[in-house]
């Protein structure tokens, strides 16, 4: 990715941006039942009656996470950012006020701000999920608009590798790698138990 901040995930900036879970694309399939059977899910392993709780290690604009709680996982959502886990803040306490159901699905989740290599050797959650920023694509269309905003504001994630680490020793049955589908692999990073494909994006699930 281009590095816009020599600082990992930092920055300051973030008036351009929304976390928004009671309108728009998050809140029409929260209305009409989505997620169930998404690359997501299946990869963090829900099955019927199993809905384990979730470490969300990289949080961003916390879309993810939402989709996992919705489905009824306790989540515990980890922005280093202060500008992004402001945005949060302000998106789950809008959803709060939005009504029971919306206000039922982030009851189940839990915001931290700091750093996720240092909450998750405590927390030893059964999931964890890390969305790092991806690396730059080449030969294809740029990334969404909004996606070039986040980056700008949390800079290209160098620590990848070590929050990786952080992870696979953290979690007690699985950590799940968003990666774009035909990116090459994190470098130095082993290669996954197997990977589930989506339309742009591939979930590489690492079992411990």
């Amino acid at each position: 990715m281009d590095e816009p901040d020599a600082s990992p995930r930092s920055g300051d900036d973030a008036t351009s941006l929304i976390c928004d879970f009671a309108s728009g694309a998050v809140g029409h399939r929260f209305r009409f039942g989505g997620g169930r059977g998404e690359p997501l899910s299946r990869a963090a392993g829900f099955t019927h009656g199993n809905r384990p709780d979730v470490v969300d290690a990289t949080a961003g604009l916390g879309r993810d996470a939402f989709l996992l709680a919705s489905l009824g996982a306790h989540v515990t959502l980890i922005e280093r950012s202060a500008a992004i886990h402001s945005l949060l803040q302000d998106g789950l306490a809008r959803a709060r006020a939005s009504g029971p159901a919306l206000a039922a699905v982030v009851g189940r989740m839990t915001l931290l701000q700091g750093d996720a290599k240092t909450y998750l050797p405590d927390l030893r959650p059964p999931v964890v999920v890390v969305d790092p920023m991806h690396p730059t694509r080449r030969g294809t269309a740029l990334v969404k608009k909004e996606m070039r905003m986040l980056r700008e504001v949390v800079g290209t994630d160098p620590d990848a590798l070590d929050l990786m680490d952080v992870a696979l020793k953290s979690a007690t049955r699985r950590v799940v790698l968003k990666w774009p589908l035909r990116a090459e692999p994190m470098p130095g990073l082993r290669a996954p138990t197997y990977s589930i494909a989506g339309k742009a994006l591939r979930f590489d699930i690492f079992m411990v």
